[in-house]
Formats: C-alpha cells, sequence, structure tokens
C-alpha cells in the first residue's frame, strides 16, 4: 500500500485533477509503481504503454477523466489477454472491448492500467487460479479476498488504483467488497449492458464496480449504464445517481426480515423511498 498513490475515493482524485493539485500521468506513474512493488498479486496484465498514453491526452472535465483504473479479466479489452482466469485460454486475445469498457473509458475518460485478476471463468468465490496463482487480502497478507472480483477488490483496497471493474452472478462483486471494506453493490439486472456478444444464460450476472465511496459507484452507474444495441436485456437511461444522492429521506424507516420467505419485507413507503 503505497503513500503516493491516491487514497481517498475516486471523485476526489478528479476533483484534485481539475484543481491542478495533481496530474493523471504522475498519478498514473505512482499507481504503476506500486503495483510493480506490491506482493498482492491484483493484477495479471498490465498495459504501461497505453496508459501512459491516455494519461498523457486525458480530458479531467469527463467524469472520470485521467482516473487509473483496473479492469476485471473477465471482460474483454481488444488486443489485451482475455483468459478468464484459465489455462485453457492462456494464449487468447481479445478481439474487441466490451461496451462496459468502452464506456469507462469512451464517455467516463478513464486510464486502462490492465487486467486484475479474477477466479477461473468468475466460478468460484475465492482468490485463486492455476492460471495465476493467489491474490492476497490487502488486511491481511495470506487470507482471501473472496471472489470472483478478487483482484480488483486487491487492488482498489490495496492503494493500486481508486477504482475497478467487477461482475456479480452469486456474490462475486459483494464478496470481495465485503472482505475488503469496499462499496460493492449489485445492481438491477440489465442496469449495465453486458455487450457486444450479450447472453442471457445465466440471468444472474450483473456488472459493476469495486469501489471506496457510495458516489464513485454512482458515477459509474451514471457513466456505464445504458441501453446497447448489442445487449437486448439491457434496461433504459436512469440518470444522474450520482447527483439524486442525499435526495431521499429515510430517516425512521425500517427493513423487515422475513425468515420463513427467505426474503426481505419493506415497511409500507419504504419501496417508493428507495426506487
Amino acid at each position: 500500500m503505497s503513500g503516493e498513490t491516491w487514497t481517498d475515493d475516486a471523485c476526489s482524485l478528479v476533483e484534485a485533477f481539475r484543481r491542478g493539485e495533481r496530474s493523471p500521468r504522475e498519478e498514473l506513474e505512482s499507481s504503476l509503481s506500486a503495483i510493480h512493488s506490491s506482493s498482492l498479486n491484483a493484477f495479471s496484465f498490465l498495459d504501461p504503454e497505453r496508459a501512459l498514453d491516455a494519461a498523457a491526452h486525458a480530458d479531467v472535465t469527463k467524469p472520470f477523466g485521467g482516473l487509473p483504473v483496473g479492469i476485471k479479466e473477465l471482460e474483454p479489452v481488444r488486443g489485451w489477454p482475455n483468459t478468464e482466469g484459465s489455462l485453457v485460454f492462456k494464449d487468447r486475445l481479445a478481439a474487441e472491448t466490451s461496451t462496459v469498457v468502452e464506456r469507462l473509458l469512451g464517455t467516463g475518460g478513464a486510464v486502462p492500467v490492465g487486467l486484475t485478476t479474477a477466479s477461473e471463468f468468475g466460478g468460484l468465490n475465492v482468490s485463486v487460479t492455476k492460471l495465476n496463482g493467489v491474490t492476497h487480502n490487502p488486511w491481511r497478507y495470506g487470507k482471501t479476498v473472496g471472489g470472483s472480483s478478487s483482484g480488483s477488490a486487491a487492488a482498489v483496497a490495496g492503494g493500486l488504483v481508486p477504482l475497478a471493474t467487477g461482475g456479480d452472478g452469486g456474490g462475486s462483486i459483494r464478496i470481495p467488497a465485503g472482505y475488503t471494506g469496499l462499496l460493492g453493490m449489485k445492481g438491477t439486472y440489465g442496469r449495465i449492458p453486458r455487450g457486444p456478444h450479450a447472453y442471457f444464460t445465466p440471468g444472474t450476472i450483473v456488472l459493476g464496480c469495486l469501489a471506496r465511496s457510495v458516489r464513485d459507484a454512482a458515477r459509474y452507474f451514471d457513466v456505464c449504464g445504458g441501453p446497447d444495441p448489442l445487449d437486448p436485456s439491457s434496461l433504459p437511461a436512469h440518470t444522474n445517481w450520482e447527483g439524486n444522492l442525499g435526495t431521499n429521506d429515510l430517516k425512521g424507516k425500517r427493513v423487515a426480515i422475513v425468515p420463513n420467505l427467505g426474503g426481505v419485507t419493506l415497511e409500507a413507503g419504504v419501496e417508493e423511498q428507495l426506487r
């Protein structure tokens, strides 16, 4: 965990860029240095040349302008390894970039540092694969980060990058977030599209991020959400997640657990408050 990298949330780093207190290139160089000296094994692939070029031309007026980010290795990025964390595809390269990554880098303006480690095919909730080895928890080396978004959680909690992408089918964002003290939310299916080759089965998988704050996650959904013609399950845009933070008064509202139903019942009026 490097003292040279930004330890606050992603939004505050973008604000620092805009004020001229830090530069995208300096922050990227600090991130790369921290990654190279780290023993967490949070990244399976780095592309310093592309990242440095992106940082040099970063538009800090964009939502994540100049922000160094990690991309979970289950998301394809054109020209980068597309192994899905498996020895089966250890030599495969991605022929195209996923919609969510295109939005994060394009509309968002983020700087792609590299691929974060994930469990093989996203199938396990632990942080180990035969291809990439063990990813360690920044809070206690030798302990698991959870999975499958293990490297993303380790990178963000370990101070290597302020934000990283994730995906969640059965806890793959929420478990690593819980194990590392981060914000991890599994949003509504289709809120963030899964193009260019979207498929329904299994219909439990949604995309999101590992973040240090609620506003970071809200901004991520603002940037990456919205319909995609390549994903028939994608939902209409729900804009201004970040702008609407704090506008609902939840004082006095309660969430009641109903054990015999195995679910949650919301007190009258709470549904509208939480919608």
